[in-house]
């Protein structure tokens, strides 16, 4: 044996187990396909948001939140629908929820403070993400839990990147980049190692694709495995292979979400050394992907992080139904549009209205929050655009400003030629909705849903939701639009596992010596979050699962 654990993938999920399992004097090796320069993974370039509830920030922006609640919102918004097999045994949700539940109360309760003891701080404003589908049982947080932390996800992976090179140091972890596993080695059935190629050196910078040179080959033992080695979002056949039939047909035109690493190769492997992969058609992809006017990996996309007021249109020009509005639904607005027959849509608004509302998904689309710039968080509210919001308005493609609602839609349809609009179409629907905002009653759901968002101080503080006014007042404009695709990103399902994080077999059985954590095990038991999430999840979900695997393999190997 050359460690007491190999860990293969070195991103969040990753360096939180090999915390601790080295925090609990056990030996370490630990593996990844990339360079040095990517150590901390998908995590590192995230907005980082954490799920907390009844949080003391959730309180002083006067939210009223229990676990109760948050249990109910989680188990609505999951769906889990396959918990028993037709055999009566338990099937491929039951682990997801029972994970589901463990996260929920881990979030109400020690969360906050095991993040605190390792130095993660929150802005103080809570985010609404995921409003909901309008029913008190279904989908969506039915009150703000959306923490930010400070740092951004690169401060949310600094404490464990830190740590772990503190154990590089003191010679109990040994890391290993441009490690590539091939193979799980079995021995009796026995999880005892990995094998694979060593890559040729990659000074590429962080998130830009190296190659896949081999120069050599490896092979490390350990009386534990753990896989952490991330989704399928960056590999678009595996995407499409998987994609769901209740969701239309799989995007032609797809952008990417993640660094192109994301290959979810790690997943026919394990299944290969015995592991078993549930609920692969559970997927987690946005709509509001924008390409990125100065992309890092291949097909590099942004996400809009929209505030409620901006229209949404179909892209043959039809204003989404109630609740498809930005920030609502991700799951439904994706299964909605993709049934619609084109793959693009637009978000039509004006430049106060995007200066305010629009926020980009990313660390480095946030440098004041990711570089704790507290002056520079404190301007946002009095900024009328925010400047990476403003870059894209300048420089990117799918950006698009006039005057008029007829300059407007010609600029659009010179960009989706395949599918023009009618501009007296649009302008009837804008100015319908437009009517509706002059007094304090509507029949309009989104206008109703807007006034509902200013009577959260969060959103009324930070103008997230700007005071109601008319898109076509030209004192408002220009006008906006912004043609929106499909953006890949995360893996709902994966790597069957039971809470300690053991990976199971076809048969629910655990496979000796090998555990999953993060995206690569659904976040835990295959499926944490079954159909949909609730957002502030996926960073979350990597912490607590890499902390029950590392600490499970710890006291196996003990």
């Amino acid at each position: 044996m050359d460690a007491d654990a190999v860990v293969v993938g070195a991103g969040l999920a990753g360096l939180v187990a090999t915390c601790e399992l080295a925090d609990a004097g056990r030996s370490v090796v630990l593996l990844d396909q990339e360079s040095e320069a990517n150590l901390g993974g998908q995590a590192w370039w995230s907005f980082g948001g954490l799920f907390l509830v009844d949080s003391p920030e959730q309180r002083r922006m006067g939210i009223s939140d229990s676990l109760e609640l948050a249990w109910q919102d989680w188990q609505g918004t999951a769906g889990w629908d396959r918990l028993t097999n037709p055999d009566g045994s338990p099937g491929p949700d039951h682990w997801g929820q029972q994970w589901g539940r463990a996260y929920v109360e881990w979030a109400a309760g020690e969360k906050r403070s095991w993040l605190r003891e390792r130095g993660i701080s929150f802005f103080p404003v809570v985010g609404w993400a995921e409003r909901g589908d309008g029913t008190s049982g279904g989908h969506g947080n039915s009150v703000p839990r959306f923490h930010i932390p400070w740092g951004t996800g690169t401060g949310v992976v600094a404490p464990f990147e830190q740590r772990v090179r503190d154990h590089i140091a003191a010679g109990r972890v040994i890391y290993r980049p441009r490690h590539r596993v091939d193979q799980l080695v079995r021995s009796s059935g026995v999880v005892t190692g990995v094998r694979g190629s060593v890559l040729a050196p990659d000074s590429s910078p962080r998130g830009v694709a190296s190659n896949r040179d081999v120069e050599g080959e490896f092979e490390y033992g350990g009386q534990a495995v753990v896989v952490t080695s991330g989704g399928i979002g960056g590999n678009h056949d595996l995407v499409r292979a998987n994609w769901p039939q209740r969701l239309g047909e799989a995007p032609t035109d797809m952008l990417t979400g993640v660094p192109a690493y994301v290959d979810g190769r790690m997943l026919a492997i394990t299944e290969a050394a015995g592991g078993a992969v549930v609920n692969r058609d559970r997927m987690w992809h946005y709509v509001e992907g924008v390409r990125n006017w100065d992309p890092v990996w291949p097909g590099h996309a942004i996400r809009i992080l929209a505030g409620p007021s901006a229209m949404w249109f179909d892209g043959r020009g039809d204003r989404l139904p109630a609740p498809y509005f930005p920030g609502f639904d991700t799951l439904g607005t994706l299964d909605h549009l993709q049934h619609t027959g084109v793959e693009h849509s637009w978000f039509i608004l004006n430049r106060a209205l995007a200066g305010k509302e629009f926020a980009l998904s990313g660390s480095e689309q946030n440098l004041d929050l990711t570089q704790r710039r507290y002056r520079d968080v404190l301007k946002r509210p009095i900024t009328a655009v925010q400047p990476s919001v403003q870059a894209f308005l300048d420089h990117g493609e799918d950006w698009l400003t006039a005057d008029t609602i007829g300059e407007l839609v010609a600029k659009m349809n010179e960009l989706t030629p395949h599918a023009p609009l009618d501009p007296a179409h649009i302008e009837r629907q804008i100015v319908e909705r437009d009517r509706q905002v002059d007094n304090a009653y509507t029949k309009d759901a989104q206008v109703a849903a807007i006034r509902v968002a200013r009577g959260y101080r969060g959103d009324k503080l930070t103008k997230r939701a700007f005071p109601l006014h008319r898109i076509l007042d030209p004192k408002r404009g220009p006008l906006v639009a912004v043609r929106l695709r499909v953006l890949s990103r995360k893996t709902l399902g994966g790597l069957h596992t039971d809470l300690t994080g053991r990976v199971l077999d076809p048969l629910g059985e655990p496979v000796p010596g090998l555990y999953a954590a993060g995206e690569v095990s659904g976040f835990g038991g295959g499926g944490v979050h079954g159909y949909r999430a609730l957002e502030g999840t996926f960073v979350g979900g990597c912490l607590f699962s890499g902390r029950a695997a590392g600490r499970a393999a710890a006291a196996a190997t003990a």
